[in-house]
């Protein structure tokens, strides 16, 4: 029987044990076992795993974040990393290659210790939606669903108080939780980063609101800048991966809309509420969907590949083409909605 490992690394995303649960209900099962190393690469490293059967992964697609609990651990981190003791810690546990579930960053690592000679295969996360080699990832819809939501709650305070309302969600790089959300909800405004708007254009739109007697709703990516800004506003130090910390444009925006527009102006910061909870039905099935590929990827020894939504069919791209590379927003999609704005 061949064992092979599983991880999630980065940040949590709906929808994580829905691929792992895709990955252990195998067709082959009588021939394939599978082991789940805990907390990202730091289980890699340190050969810290779980057993993982069917009566392990019953029922968990509906729950959120993951079983096997996440880190922003790397692979190379010393003094145990690197790939010469991770191929000792595979050796001693039988596993001959590793599925790894995450973003960028996860990919980026998992095609780095297959170039230096590890078994690996990835399997696309984020809530951001920002992976070039996929049409959609996992999480995305879920974070929209709750961003959206939010919305709607902020427009009926906002209604009673005639106030202005800014909400605040994730996107480091690219808008997509902010447009789908902003256009789900009727927002009057929608700034992300692949757009700078100057504060006088935001002002303008959220006057115009307020001249036809409505209520101002503005959703704002965290990665947003405005045009004087040399890079996003972060005020919180850096993550793991040594990245700023985000978060806190909403915060900036507020008063200033507030003063040089003399509306009432409030700021939300949604912040990982968004990663939280349930997963919706649609990441629930591609998660599904995606593990249920995995296990023919790893028969036909697809190493330094990844799977990938193209329109409704899951395919096989090399690591290549998906690290390093941010989906952004196209400015197409983006005039679109930005002609409803104001």
């Amino acid at each position: 029987m061949t064992r092979y490992g599983i991880l999630t690394s980065g940040g949590d995303c709906p929808g994580l044990n829905a691929v792992i649960r895709g990955i252990v209900l195998d067709r082959e099962a009588e021939q394939h076992e599978y082991v789940g190393f805990l907390d990202g690469f730091k289980g890699l490293v340190y050969g810290d795993v779980m057993t993982l059967d069917r009566s392990v992964v019953r029922g968990i697609a509906k729950e959120g974040g993951t079983i096997l609990r996440t880190s922003r651990f790397g692979p190379y981190s010393e003094p145990d990393g690197g790939p010469e003791n991770i191929k000792k810690v595979l050796d001693r546990l039988g596993v001959e290659g590793v599925v790894c579930i995450g973003g960028d960053g996860t990919m980026a690592a998992a095609n780095r210790l297959y170039e230096d000679g590890i078994p690996t295969v990835g399997v696309p996360k984020t809530i951001d939606n920002d992976l070039e080699a996929t049409d959609y990832t996992f999480g995305f819809n879920t974070a929209v669903e709750i961003a959206t939501e939010a919305v709607d709650r902020l427009r009926t305070t906002g209604n009673s108080h005639s106030r202005c309302m800014v909400l605040e969600v994730m996107g480091r790089h690219a808008g997509w939780i902010a447009l789908y959300a902003g256009l789900a909800g009727g927002a009057h405004a929608i700034l992300i980063p692949e757009a700078p708007e100057s504060i006088e254009q935001v002002c303008a739109w959220v006057e115009s609101v307020r001249d036809r007697g409505r209520a101002p709703m503005v959703v704002v990516a965290e990665g947003f800048t405005l045009p004087d800004m040399t890079e996003a506003y972060s005020d919180k130090g850096l993550d793991g991966f040594n990245r700023p910390r985000l978060g806190g444009i909403g915060e900036i925006l507020a008063p200033i809309i507030e003063e040089r527009t003399g509306i009432e102006t409030r700021a939300t910061v949604l912040g990982h509420i968004q990663r939280g909870g349930v997963p919706s039905a649609w990441d629930r099935v591609l998660g599904t969907r995606f593990g249920f590929a995995v296990p023919e990827m790893l028969d036909d020894g697809c190493w330094g590949q990844m799977l990938a939504l193209r329109g409704m069919d899951i395919v096989r791209v090399p690591f290549a083409d998906a690290v390093g590379h941010t989906k952004n927003v196209s400015m197409d999609l983006y005039r679109e909605a930005r002609g409803a704005f104001g």
